[in-house]
């Protein structure tokens, strides 16, 4: 599924003057709804692509960390203070600083939404600069 994402961004960074990296463990199994997994990634990595200035850097990796699967993305655009970190997660909040983008404010709540479902971690992280966004799972399949 991964790499099927990673196909679809490749081609969008091209037209958006990015560089979009894409790393995954090989044999990496995560148990848990495709469908769903999918469009976490999803909403993740277009808000990479919509916050990062172009010839900016956009990853998605995915592998093991202390015997537990992880995915992120990451990107060296503007990133989120870390006293808003916590407030992006709720439904139709959106920082002062992405008013004038389009959206709605629901992306990263529903990120939020599907990794409580599969009962992993979510952590905004400071990329320096950027952000990193990491979902870690409790286990593999």
């Amino acid at each position: 599924m991964l790499e099927e994402l990673g196909g679809l961004y490749l081609d969008e960074a091209e037209v958006r003057h990015k560089r979009f990296e894409l790393q995954v463990d090989a044999n990496l199994k995560i148990t848990g709804n495709r469908h769903l997994l999918a469009q976490a990634i999803s909403n993740l990595l277009d808000n990479a692509f919509k916050y990062t200035p172009d010839g900016g850097i956009i990853r998605l990796q995915a592998g093991m960390q202390v015997g537990r699967p992880f995915l992120s993305v990451s990107d060296n655009g503007p990133g989120i203070d870390a006293e808003q970190r916590d407030r992006v997660f709720e439904r139709f909040v959106r920082l002062e600083s992405a008013r004038s983008t389009p959206g709605n404010g629901l992306g990263l709540s529903l990120v939020k939404a599907v990794a409580d479902l599969h009962q992993a971690d979510l952590q905004l992280e400071d990329n320096q600069p950027g952000l990193r966004v990491v979902l870690r799972f409790n286990r593999s399949a």
